[in-house]
């Protein structure tokens, strides 16, 4: 028996590469989606141009659909978001438990200065 991948049915254009889609596929494994977007990817240009690319982009769509749902990708932006709060949290509690009193007793003193320079006006003069 003659090699299948030696002829083509319906045209050349598969014929035209190194390994055939429908070879790569089978020796990968790939699933049927995983596999037209490949056809369709390598044939655009040589045989149904803008309508192949659409094609691939649909076959890409079901594989978004099947592998990552959108309940999944909302859950995974969720604990991404909790993750984030929980880590900025984190970061707030251990700068506080990392000032001295020191620390705050001079946040105090500058917020008193500053306290006194607003009410004072230009003059220096203390305002009623």
């Amino acid at each position: 028996m003659k090699n299948p991948y030696d002829k083509q049915i319906g045209g050349s254009h598969y014929q035209k590469f190194k390994i055939q889609p429908s070879k790569f596929v089978i020796e990968n494994e790939l699933l049927y989606p995983e596999g037209c977007v490949i056809k369709y990817i390598l044939r655009h240009r040589l045989k149904g141009k803008k309508e192949d690319l659409k094609k691939a982009i649909h076959f890409i769509e079901m594989i978004i659909e099947r592998d990552y749902p959108k309940d999944f990708l909302e859950e995974v932006e969720k604990e991404k978001k909790e993750l984030e709060e929980s880590y900025q949290e984190s970061k707030r509690q251990t700068k506080e438990r990392n000032r001295s009193p020191l620390d705050s007793f001079s946040d105090d003193l500058q917020n008193s200065i500053k306290e006194s320079k607003r009410q004072t006006n230009p003059e220096g003069k203390k305002n009623d």
